[in-house]
Parts: structure tokens; sequence; C-alpha cells
């Protein structure tokens, strides 16, 4: 495999000082990739700042040989990037189906149809549901609503922001697995989550942030036997 994805020295913040400083790291092609560390070590802030939604104070974001450090977050999906946020990653008054045309409308796909099911096929649970309003939703199926939409321009490169938070452990479990489902599509994944030991149980590799700089990466095997790990972030127990 070779690095889809690489960050070099990216320091970047709001504006005023910089939450993230020096952070580097690589997502090979076709792997699941996780970001992890405490509140407030900047792990959403990385992923925005691939996005193009932060002030890049230095560094490269090399990706697929061009540097998002200097690109619109608008041309982004055109490059085969796309990211779903934590919250608000539904237009709830649309119904499913127009939430997955959505996705569309930025990259459309060569075949839309085939696409429509392909999505489908991973999301299942929602094919009963295309003419339902997101916000009628469960809470895990709006996560679903929202990562199919993003899979609807055929994305090289999804960004899942805590894409468990908020759900019960049965949808837990459902997206861990899913993911594992879109990997298989040869579709790339770089996420934040604070579900530390379950993330790194699925992760090809992990890469853990303190106070806004690296502090270790490895491979989710590797992470999780990790003591240094274990105790900061893992509760202390080994896996």
């Amino acid at each position: 495999m070779s690095a889809l994805l690489s960050v070099r020295g990216l320091t970047a913040g709001y504006g005023g000082p910089p939450i993230i400083e020096d952070v580097s790291f690589d997502v090979e092609e076709h792997e699941i990739a996780v970001i992890l560390g405490p509140n407030g070590a900047g792990k959403s802030t990385v992923l925005k700042t691939i996005f193009a939604l932060t002030s890049i104070a230095s560094g490269i974001i090399d990706f697929a040989g061009t540097n998002l450090a200097t690109c619109k977050t608008s041309k982004l999906v055109t490059l085969g990037v796309s990211a779903v946020p934590q919250s608000s990653n539904v237009f709830r008054h649309l119904t499913v189906e127009e939430n997955f045309d959505v996705g569309t409308y930025a990259a459309p796909p060569a075949d839309k149809a085939a696409t429509h099911e392909k999505v489908l096929q991973l999301f299942p649970d929602l094919r009963a549901k295309l003419k339902q309003p997101a916000g009628e939703l469960s809470g895990g199926q709006r996560q679903m609503v929202a990562i199919g939409r993003a899979l609807m321009c055929e994305p090289k490169l999804i960004l899942l922001d805590e894409p468990t938070a908020g759900l019960s452990p049965a949808y837990l479990e459902r997206i861990f697995d899913l993911l594992l489902d879109i990997r298989q599509t040869g579709v790339t994944i770089l996420m934040v989550e604070q579900n530390a030991r379950q993330a790194l149980q699925i992760a090809d590799h992990g890469h853990v942030l303190v106070n806004g700089r690296n502090f270790a990466s490895g491979t989710g095997k590797d992470l999780l036997a990790d003591e240094n790990v274990r105790r900061s972030f893992l509760g202390g127990a080994a896996a």
C-alpha cells in the first residue's frame, strides 16, 4: 500500500493561537486510520484543516499529489475527498433519498443509479425509508444517511468526525462493522473517534494527539498493546 494522504508539519487553528502544531502522519490507500486523544487534543481540528475549514499557518497536506493546504473546500469533493461532521450532518427536512441526491451535486457519479444501489447495499436499513424525512430517523439511522450521502460522490477518502457519538451500544457496533464494509469497497477512511478501544480494534493505523501535537502512531494492534497508550487512553487494562 502507498500513502494516499500525507500530512507534514501541519500547524493550524481558527485565527488565534494554533490548535494543532507540527502534526504529521500518513494514511495509506484502502485503510482505516483513526485519530485519538483526550478532549481538546485537536483531533477534529485536524479533520477540519484537511477539509479547508481552518487557518493553516504551515505544513503540507498531500492528497494523491495535490496539496490540499492550498485548496478551497468547494474543490475537495471533486478531488475525491468527502466529509461527515459530528453534528448537523443530515438535512432533516429532506427525505433519505433527497439527502443522497445532495451528495451527488458537487461531483456526480458516473452511474448515479448504480452508486445509489451500492450505498443501499451497505445500509439496507435505509431501503424502506427512502421517502421518509431524515429527521424522523433514529440517531444511528441518521448517521447511516450522512455516511451514505458522503459516499454518493464516490470518494477516494472519507473523513468522519466521531461517527459513533451519541449512539446506543448496538448501533455503535453496527457503525464500526459498516466502516469495515466501506473499506472493502476501496474507500479510505480517516476518522476521529472517542471510543478508542473499539476504534483501534478495526483500525489499520492509529494516531494519538495530545495538546495538539503527535503523541504516538502505530498499527491498531500495536497501540492497543502500548502501555503508555493503554494507561492514558484505554483505561489502563491490557487489550
